[in-house]
């Protein structure tokens, strides 16, 4: 069984003065979580286990709070660390060094017991961190089954029963645990070696705390999210006070947005005309001309911050603290955009037959991400040339293996000429998909990430998990700045809309 940890950060170095008999759990104990020095996720972990604690302690707009709030399925996750890694070689060798220490120490004549008892109040004090605040009845038990002042008595005396309480331990940890972690701790049931035993006890026990950490924090993210949104917004009301221009860029972002709805997008020759790219009914609401209204000014302005230019140094101040999460969501849009243009293209040489195999699908779109990340490293060119080599030869096996006609030497050029000018914007394929994705986009923001998925545009059914996972993304992001920034934008709003235009939008449905 591999060890496992929560994200917190290495113990402080002043804890080695405690000497060799302190375990390394799967996660902080309640002393180590106190420290201000930790991680934000350490304090969660620890607070989460009182309810008022946590509420209490959010006194500002703290990263991980607005994470959580924004994120309805915002969870916690064990950090596995590499085998080959030199942190993961470090773990291992202390963690091998303390439990032989502690086998020594069993087997000792007389036996050594001062390390088990070390362990044994660890694991008390997760049991009772598991517990429900009306469990009192198991609290007791907990309490009169780990007596510690008891086991240093047995302990004195030589009469320490490692295996039977290892066996209350497992029982207490049956009636705690999650459905999930029954298997676990049944296969825990099995092993008769002591240290072995303690060592998976542990590495369970770091699993149920983080089950209760994601639980509690599931229990609290509609007031973490309301008190994350009350604080942004008091905080960010406080400097416009001093500083009443801290909206000028917010009002040109906007003024732009609205802008742009009147403009249409512009049509490549060669390629299908812009009512091909439209959301199919009943998306038609994403793509409403006129007359404005605020939501569809507020999604335009978003969506323009997908291509913002970095140098740009305007940014909406109102958008600041997410900044670099827009530019990695921009990101992850570009990349997407390339890799349905290549599917594009290259469906369009191998024909419909070849690609209904969702294994070609599946390898030509895991050669072509592992390609896209050299454009960070190389010039654009030299990627675009290894994808186009890869995908057509890819192509070439893949028609051979089913029997049919393979490319021919005129068709093959063709296909990699095609497939290497895919990233230039003036591409007609390329600027197609753009659209076609920013419009799959528009309608996630107006109707819903589900919804949108029902009327994908053309040429972008095989990327529906991906467009699925960016969609809900940039959902989560706006919903929330929209909430905090609602008042704001309304009163800039009203400016821009005639009022001839009537503002049936209110803050509220923004």
């Amino acid at each position: 069984m591999t060890d496992v940890e929560e994200n917190v950060p290495l113990k402080d170095p002043g804890d080695a003065e405690s000497g060799p008999c302190k375990p390394e759990t799967s996660g902080p104990t309640r002393q180590d979580m106190s420290s201000p020095k930790n991680h934000p996720f350490s304090r969660c972990a620890s607070y989460v286990l009182s309810v008022t604690g946590l509420i209490d302690t959010v006194n500002d707009v703290s990263k991980l709070s607005k994470e959580i709030g924004m994120n309805h399925d915002f969870h916690m996750e064990e950090k596995v660390l590499p085998p080959s890694s030199l942190e993961g070689r470090v773990k291992e060798t202390m963690h091998n060094a303390f439990w032989d220490h502690l086998e020594e120490q069993l087997l000792a004549t007389p036996p050594d017991f001062s390390c088990a008892l070390e362990l044994l109040k660890e694991i008390k004090e997760i049991l009772l961190s598991l517990l429900l605040p009306r469990q009192n009845r198991l609290r007791s038990e907990i309490e009169e089954g780990l007596d510690m002042n008891l086991l240093r008595q047995e302990a004195e005396h030589g009469a320490l029963n490692v295996p039977r309480l290892s066996k209350y331990i497992l029982n207490m940890m049956t009636l705690l645990c999650a459905p999930i972690r029954d298997e676990a701790v049944q296969k825990l049931e099995n092993i008769t070696d002591p240290v072995r035993l303690l060592r998976g006890i542990f590495q369970v026990l770091g699993l149920m705390k983080m089950d209760m950490v994601n639980y509690t924090i599931q229990s609290l993210q509609p007031q973490l999210q309301e008190h994350s949104i009350q604080c942004e917004r008091a905080k960010f009301q406080e400097l416009l006070n001093k500083q009443p221009s801290l909206l000028d860029h917010t009002t040109k972002w906007l003024t732009r947005a609205a802008a742009d709805l009147s403009t249409p997008p512009p049509s490549c020759p060669d390629s299908p005309d812009s009512s091909s790219v439209v959301c199919p009914s009943p998306s038609e609401a994403a793509n409403s001309p006129e007359p404005l209204n605020p939501k569809m000014v507020l999604s335009q302005g978003f969506l323009n911050l997908l291509l913002w230019d970095p140098e740009d140094e305007e940014f909406p101040e109102t958008l600041l603290m997410d900044r670099a999460q827009l530019q990695e969501l921009g990101a992850q849009l570009r990349q997407l955009t390339i890799l349905a243009s290549v599917l594009l293209v290259a469906s369009s040489f191998s024909g419909s037959v070849l690609f209904g195999s969702p294994q070609l699908v599946d390898k030509l779109k895991r050669i072509t991400k592992a390609l896209m990340e050299e454009l960070k490293s190389r010039p654009e060119e030299e990627a675009m040339l290894t994808v186009s080599e890869q995908v057509s030869q890819e192509i070439h096996q893949s028609l051979q293996n089913m029997g049919l006609a393979a490319l021919s030497s005129d068709n093959t050029a063709s296909l990699m000429g095609e497939l290497q000018n895919i990233t230039k914007k003036e591409n007609c394929v390329h600027s197609v998909i753009g659209q076609r994705i920013h419009l799959f986009l528009k309608c996630c923001l107006v109707l819903g990430v589900q919804r949108s998925l029902l009327d994908l545009p053309g040429g972008l059914t095989l990327l529906e998990a991906e467009l699925a996972e960016l969609g809900q993304k940039f959902v989560n992001l706006t919903h929330h700045n929209q909430q905090v920034f609602g008042p704001f934008y309304m009163g800039i709003l009203k400016t821009l809309i005639p009022p001839a235009q009537a503002l049936e939008t209110e803050v509220g449905s923004l």
